[in-house]
């Protein structure tokens, strides 16, 4: 019979050893938090994000061309796989995903994305319509001779080169680039706490700015707008900024260009026409755009247009037919503009890394600078190296003359000498190079004929050796070569050329009177709704009952009121900002609406404190939590732009609580230690921003609710059975006092909540 095993009882057991102490030391948490974001930081935007100035390319641009230069991917050459491309690239220089990789590639390839294409791609690489391009196992690619530009010299020691990801291959650190590539191609990324967006420019003009800038050493942005008329986008479009904002733009590095679609009108029969768009601006989807369109036309925001029809083929041609023929094309074209991507501003904040290192936002002489200064690098370093191999070649052809001269002796000692290399170096006195190199050479090569073209071939070094060493030494000399480049550049890809011409154009906006959008919307009643968590749509029509609404997960109703179409729409915010909404351009009541934050920047941490329909001369008062306020005329309040107005300024950390409508003589304030007040209206300041004045007094909490009242008719509210209460004056004597008294407890039956309604 087999042995049980003993078993030790658990209360015997002994607890394993503590693991040791040492090789620890304790840090604090914050600090080292700091310093590894700080380190990611600096990986994103150096490693990732922004383009370097040189050769406008960031470094998963850089690493896929240089990629390709491995593969022998050069115009002309046999198309290879697109997978094949990608894969090298990860394995040997970008560890960051196959698919980003290919996302960048596929950019390179579309002429809808790129001004001077670095990519010549075989298959379906996307289009302007939005649709992605086919998986990298169908498609293929090669590089153009743009492409072939930026590498030109990379095997002349033109450039640096360090250690891969791995440290088993070398990459380069940035690429020679014979031509201005940040400013031809442009740039964006989004990086740590800065971002880079720098629009495609006309490589002929950026040739006639650099000459410039060489003769001009001091040349401002302004002068060089002289030959940079502005930017220059694949997709076409008309620049419809002042010149004074352009040159402001490149002055600073940032601001914004506002491009329109190109459009022409199309005669019809019987004196009718239609509108055809040929261009739209740069990087909006066309199906995007067309439902866009087609979705306002449905909605009836589009009184003046009938139909919208796409009938591109390869080129954009966008159909818009007009309701009538005596509507004019321009203003149908303005209030287009006004509603849809027709019109874009594209932003432009030209962050690099200046010398490959230091982030700044520069502005366009700078850029066109540090490409400059480094073609000279460039040229410098290819001399050096041209050079060196001269020098050598000379040595090798200054041993082949000895020979020559000596062509017996030399037979026999290679013939006869147990050390031939050795003999010839102390015959001779020829260095280890000639001595190699003679040994090395096949009989045939020492005939008469080989000797006159060594010759001739010396005499050819000698000189390109000289022209070299006058090129090093005068700085003169090397300009003049670099402008002779950038000239050959600007003949190859001039504005006769197809790839050079230029294709935005520069227009001025047509005098139409001021075009106001609410009067070519059709005037229809809605329902606003607003839920607790901020989403937002109209209902069609005055919708009464609201029972019936069905909202996202545990949200539910907090504001709804009754407006029109071509109402405006004021969102209240908790930290005393008016954000303004157009009721024609919310969702519709079919779905839960759209988050109100996707249509204006609201503070993160920010609560909506009130939504209410825009009345154009009423008054409201504002009030933080606090209980410090000010009445605002509603004029005051309607803004233009997603980052609202600042009206209300609370002190950390009061924020505004309430905005009630100040029509009446009298305000009747509650504080949540339930002391009611009621004083003058006229106490309280008119203002059209600030702190305000404090309304009613507090030891403990702040204010509740207020209400504006007409003393002569009592105060009312509404009790928990939704019945009204109401106060007639003369009861009111007790409560009847100056602003910033502290009040007293409220008449019996009024609500627990300290609410009014």
């Amino acid at each position: 019979m087999a042995k049980t095993p003993s078993r030790t009882p658990a209360s015997s057991r002994t607890a394993p050893p503590a693991p040791p102490m040492g090789g620890t030391d304790p840090i604090n948490l914050r600090e080292a938090l700091e310093e590894r974001y700080l380190a990611y930081a600096l990986s994103t935007i150096t490693g990732r994000a922004l383009p370097d100035a040189r050769d406008g390319l960031k470094p998963v641009h850089r690493r896929i061309l240089y990629g390709m230069q491995i593969l022998r991917l050069d115009p002309g050459t046999a198309f290879k796989k697109c997978a094949k491309i990608v894969g090298d690239v990860m394995g040997s220089f970008h560890p960051h995903g196959d698919q980003a990789i290919y996302d960048a590639l596929v950019r390179l390839a579309q002429d809808f994305s790129s001004r001077y294409p670095l990519v010549d791609g075989q298959g379906n690489f996307g289009n302007i319509d939005g649709d992605s391009a086919a998986a990298y196992r169908y498609t293929e690619a090669r590089m153009t001779e743009i492409a072939r530009l930026l590498l030109e010299g990379i095997d002349e020691d033109a450039i640096d080169f360090r250690e891969n990801y791995s440290g088993d291959q070398k990459e380069p650190v940035v690429l020679p680039a014979a031509l201005p590539n940040l400013l031809a191609n442009g740039a964006q990324g989004i990086a740590v706490g800065m971002a880079t967006s720098i629009p495609p420019h006309n490589l002929a003009e950026l040739c006639d700015a650099a000459l410039y800038l060489i003769q001009h050493k001091s040349a401002t942005s302004d002068q060089l707008l002289t030959f940079v008329r502005g930017p220059d986008f694949p997709t076409g479009g008309i620049l419809v900024d002042s010149p004074e904002s352009i040159a402001e733009t490149y002055r600073t590095g940032r601001g914004a260009f506002r491009v329109r679609a190109r459009w022409a009108r199309e005669e019809g029969t019987r004196g009718t026409y239609v509108i055809v768009v040929t261009e739209i601006p740069y990087m909006v989807q066309k199906s995007r755009l067309i439902e866009k369109l087609a979705e306002l036309l449905n909605d009836k925001k589009l009184p003046l247009v009938a139909d919208i029809r796409d009938e591109s083929a390869e080129d954009v041609r966008i159909v818009i037919e007009p309701k009538s023929r005596s509507v004019e094309p321009e203003l149908l074209m303005e209030s287009l503009f006004k509603l849809t991507e027709l019109e874009t501003r594209f932003p432009v904040n030209m962050n690099v890394l200046v010398d490959g290192v230091v982030p700044r936002v520069v502005s366009l002489d700078e850029a066109l600078r540090q490409w400059l200064d480094h073609r000279r690098e460039v040229l410098l370093r290819r001399s050096r190296h041209r050079l060196a191999e001269i020098e050598r070649r000379l040595e090798m052809l200054a041993g082949m003359l000895i020979v020559f001269l000596n062509l017996d002796e030399v037979i026999r000692i290679i013939r006869e000498e147990d050390e031939p290399k050795e003999v010839l170096k102390a015959t001779f006195t020829l260095t280890d190079l000639q001595a190699n190199y003679i040994l090395d050479t096949r009989l045939r090569s020492l005939r008469r004929l080989e000797e006159m073209e060594l010759r001739r071939e010396h005499e050819k070094l000698e000189k390109e050796k000289s022209d070299l060493e006058e090129l090093l030494a005068s700085e003169t000399k090397q300009w003049k070569e670099i402008s002779g480049q950038i000239r050959d550049l600007k003949k190859r890809y001039g504005e006769t050329t197809e790839l050079g011409r230029r294709r935005t154009t520069f227009g001025d906006i047509p005098d139409v009177g001021s075009v106001d959008v609410t009067a070519l919307i059709e005037r229809e009643p809605v329902t606003v709704i607003v839920s607790e968590k901020g989403w937002i749509r109209a209902l069609k029509g005055h919708v009464a009952d609201l029972s019936t609404l069905a909202f996202k997960g545990d949200d539910q109703l907090a504001f709804h009121f009754f407006a029109e179409t071509t109402s405006k729409i004021l969102v209240f915010a908790s930290d005393g900002k008016v954000f303004t909404l157009d009721a024609a351009k919310l969702p519709g009541g079919r779905g839960h609406g759209e988050p109100i934050r996707l249509m204006i920047d609201l503070g993160e941490g920010e609560a909506i404190t009130e939504v209410l329909p825009y009345q154009p001369d009423t008054k409201l008062l504002l009030a933080a939590s606090d209980g410090r306020g000010f009445i605002v005329d509603e004029n005051d309040l309607i803004g233009t732009t997603r980052k609202g107005k600042q009206v209300l300024s609370c002190d950390e950390p009061a924020r505004m609580t309430l905005v009630v409508p100040a029509a009446g003589d009298h305000l009747a304030i509650i504080g949540e230690n339930r002391k009611l007040l009621i004083f003058p209206l006229i106490q309280i300041p008119e203002m059209t921003r600030g702190k305000g004045v404090r309304l009613q007094k507090y030891k403990d909490g702040g204010v509740s609710d207020a209400k504006a009242i007409v003393l002569d008719t009592g105060l009312s509210w509404l009790d928990p059975a939704g019945r009204t209460q109401t106060v007639a004056k003369v009861d009111l004597n007790d409560w009847l006092g100056e602003r910033g008294d502290a009040g007293r407890l409220p008449p019996r039956g009024f609500p627990k909540n300290n609410k009014f309604t």
